[in-house]
């Protein structure tokens, strides 16, 4: 069993370290400047530890397309119409095998860089995961960093074939790229493709419009999607070689796991394949995969992945549950529908595609995402993914320049994160603390507690019926049990908590009167464990009581 609960940061790594105050709506990297690799140094490193942090996922170091230019420094610089920001979107790669030039203090050595702070995250304890982009890229893909003997992608294409296996994009044979809207963009020349390549989020034709995915394109795996989906797996497509050739470079560099983009978009066959290459040679790594269909789970954790998103479950349940349009109770029919495979399911309150929680467009205040973060961090053995700043409650409230004012923080910009800011310069508000603090707390229960980390759970609702703002479980090993109550409610609350028999034979536990330790507060609290009894738990506003007592 797990000693130790899987606890991922996630940094958008671009913004984290920036301290600039600029903040220039659509501003260039010399206006609101960037944060660098270099800025997670030895003592921030060591702070994200302390938080109760097992992994540090860095979002966006694999080079992608931007409007700055760095071709002085031989990198190619991209067609403004097809880079989405200023600052463009990490998840429209231009070169697989390099790092981001704006991360790097020095450019020319921007790897020797990331491979210092993959060394520097490992000294301090942690883990360290970065993305891995395979079902798109940038649409003027090309390698300058790739090794010797490797072919670059779409390099061997014949771009008369819509589809061909042995092909990595799909094109519009005879069509130019032509989207709805100008392909000049202010440069000097429009951009130009033909044929048009197939976009990314499966446009198969030459005109995707302005919310498509319209600055990548497809990479194909041997899925023939002109004649629906038909699969040519044998022979071994060439994108299944090279996209396996890339993740073992990045291993290669220490990585400890990809996070895996849209993972559901590319057939689990290339998975299993590519999985079982990797981890041959590298068996500790772990691969996390963003697949969003409860239908499709089963057949990725069966393709080597081994954390999936848990979003359309557990992460909709508590937004709804947060904002108060749903029950407590639908939280436990979240668990339940993936209860067969729950210890894969990385549980998130936050993360770079979704609304910050103190939103104006979430829940307005952080401190309703509390409860939830308890549930999420408590309820099981699988991981749970933390983004950065939303453990001081940042809003997301910026209207940065191509993102707009939607709650969430940036991708696409140069900007900073005000919550973040404060925080390193030691001037984060009284509010901003205490979250800070309640955080860090819920945190080294989960990594603390063996009743978290390897303990059986017990969902008490099903006897609890009368509550729809509390919500109650049970944790338990060996001898150790927490009884876990959280208030959803915007106002104090008491709660009968009814511990119905079969818990006691379930959990192995014995009728007695126990000194129960409020492990959030430190103060105590005696419980008189009975058959089908109840046990009287007094909530403050938003919040939680996580009691530990021996049996």
């Amino acid at each position: 069993m797990a000693s130790h609960k899987v606890v991922i940061y996630q940094v958008f790594t671009r913004l984290y370290g920036n301290r600039s105050t600029t903040r220039k709506v659509d501003g260039t990297i010399e206006e609101n400047g960037c944060g660098k690799l270099n800025d997670f140094t030895p003592t921030t490193l060591k702070k994200i530890r302390e938080m109760g942090v097992s992994h540090i996922w860095y979002t966006g170091v694999i080079r992608h397309a931007t409007q700055t230019d760095y071709t002085k420094y031989g990198i190619p610089r991209q067609h403004a119409a097809v880079v989405k920001g200023k600052a463009g979107s990490p998840y429209a790669i231009t070169d697989y095998y390099d790092i981001d030039p704006d991360l790097a203090v020095d450019v020319d050595k921007r790897m020797e860089e990331f491979e210092a702070l993959v060394a520097r995250s490992h000294k301090a304890g942690l883990k360290v995961i970065i993305d891995f982009v395979p079902n798109h890229v940038a649409r003027q893909y090309h390698s300058i960093c790739k090794p010797s003997g490797v072919k670059d992608l779409g390099e061997d294409d014949n771009p008369q074939h819509g589809f061909d296996p042995q092909n990595n994009f799909y094109y519009c044979p005879g069509q130019r790229f032509a989207p709805c809207f100008d392909l000049q963009q202010g440069e000097s020349e429009p951009y130009y493709e033909e044929p048009a390549k197939a976009t990314g989020n499966d446009c198969f034709n030459n005109s995707p419009g302005g919310n498509d995915w319209y600055e990548t394109v497809k990479l194909n795996y041997g899925l023939d999607y002109y004649a629906g989906r038909v699969g040519h797996f044998d022979p071994i497509p060439d994108t299944w070689s090279k996209m396996t050739e890339i993740l073992l470079f990045w291993a290669s560099k220490g990585v400890d796991g990809f996070r895996c983009d849209m993972a559901e978009m590319v057939p689990a066959a290339f998975w299993n394949w590519a999985t079982d290459k990797v981890k041959y040679r590298y068996p500790e790594l772990i691969f996390i995969g963003e697949v969003y269909n409860p239908a499709e789970y089963r057949n990725y954790l069966a393709a080597g992945f081994d954390f999936l998103y848990d979003k359309v479950g557990m992460y909709d349940t508590l937004k709804e549950v947060m904002c108060g349009r749903q029950s407590v109770h639908a939280i436990t029919g979240a668990w339940q529908q993936t209860d067969d495979i729950r210890q894969h399911m990385l549980y998130f309150l936050e993360n770079h595609d979704e609304q910050r929680i103190a939103s104006d467009f979430f829940a307005g205040d952080a401190r309703k995402g509390v409860p939830a973060l308890v549930v999420s961090a408590l309820f099981g053995q699988n991981p749970l993914m933390i983004y950065f700043g939303q453990e001081y409650g940042e809003r997301g409230m910026d209207k940065e320049g191509f993102s707009g004012l939607d709650g969430r923080t940036t991708i696409f910009d140069y900007w900073s994160v005000d919550t973040i800011v404060r925080a390193a310069c030691r001037k984060s508000t009284k509010d901003e603390k205490v979250l800070c603090e309640t955080y860090k707390k819920v945190l080294a229960i989960a990594q603390g507690e063996k009743a978290v980390t390897q303990g059986l759970s017990f969902d008490l609702m099903y006897v609890n019926g009368a509550t729809q703002r509390q919500y109650a479980f049970l944790r338990k090993t060996g001898k150790e049990v927490l009884l876990v109550v959280v208030n959803f409610d915007d106002a104090p609350a008491f709660m009968d908590v009814r511990i119905p028999a079969h818990a006691f034979d379930y959990l192995t536990i014995k009728e007695k009167s126990v000194t129960a330790k409020e492990l959030l507060t430190g103060e105590n609290q005696e419980l008189n464990l009975k058959r089908d009894g109840t046990i009287a738990i007094k909530l403050e506003t938003l919040g939680a009581k996580v009691l530990k007592f021996i049996v």
